[in-house]
């Protein structure tokens, strides 16, 4: 059965504005993450009831650890507690998670959390989930290069397709749909080479009130767009994986 081109196979989504829709309730940022980690869950499920197969989010960047002691700590933590409230319902509604980002500066606690969703979500089909954690698209860029270099291939054999299998997003097609909450208008060092021919929507919504309502507005904007890839007519997107 051919896929329906006007659903996005691949949403990618920055989630801004926990830290101000905590503010305007008079709360600490933590609650605000709190409230963002909740509506991940429910944007999931979301997700998948409407075909779409790859979600990824940008839940912590590289440039986030210049945050304050105490709310980076606070995320770190809350990566255990969302895991310990969700992980196993996930795993059983057929959530397949994937973790990206540089893991080597992150404590030993935070990465044997991340193998074990990892592993317990590994042969899930229904919708992959990647959490950019650590992550930065210029980070994916070098450590690509570096593992190319490393596979020992030379000069003249490195080029988009060859580089492409090194990304850290190599498990799932580029994304079609790009979307940023919280009012600002840019990318943020997020999937710079994946989001070459991405479709781009912002929204002023804070990322905690972000739900169905507003995935079906981002949806039916993305579904009035002719993508032409760089060419003069219409194209149709070839994914791979």
């Amino acid at each position: 059965m051919q896929r329906d081109l006007s659903i996005p196979r691949h949403v990618a989504i920055v989630m801004d504005g926990n830290g101000r829709w905590a503010k305007k309730r008079f709360l600490p940022r933590f609650f605000g993450h709190k409230a963002g980690v909740d509506a991940l869950v429910r944007l999931i499920d979301a997700c998948s009831v409407r075909g779409i197969s790859y979600l990824t989010v940008f839940a912590f960047s590289s440039e986030n650890w210049k945050r304050p002691e105490d709310e980076v700590s606070g995320l770190m933590g809350l990566v255990a507690v969302a895991q310990a409230k969700y992980l196993a319902k996930m795993a059983k509604n057929g959530v397949r998670i994937v973790v990206v980002g540089e893991r080597d500066t992150v404590s030993e606690r935070l990465r044997k959390a991340w193998a074990e969703a990892e592993e317990s979500t590994r042969h899930n089909t229904r919708i992959t989930l990647s959490i950019c954690f650590n992550y930065g698209g210029r980070w994916d860029m070098v450590q690509a290069c570096r593992k190319a270099v490393a596979a020992g291939l030379k000069a003249e054999q490195i080029d988009e397709a060859s580089l492409s299998r090194f990304m850290a997003m190599a498990h799932a097609p580029d994304p079609d749909l790009f979307i940023r909450t919280g009012g600002e208008v840019r990318i943020s060092n997020f999937l710079l080479w994946q989001s070459a021919y991405s479709e781009f929507v912002f929204t002023d919504c804070l990322w905690p009130d972000f739900g169905e309502a507003e995935l079906d507005a981002a949806l039916a904007d993305y579904a009035g767009r002719e993508r032409r890839f760089g060419g003069v007519t219409p194209a149709v997107p070839v994914h791979a994986g």
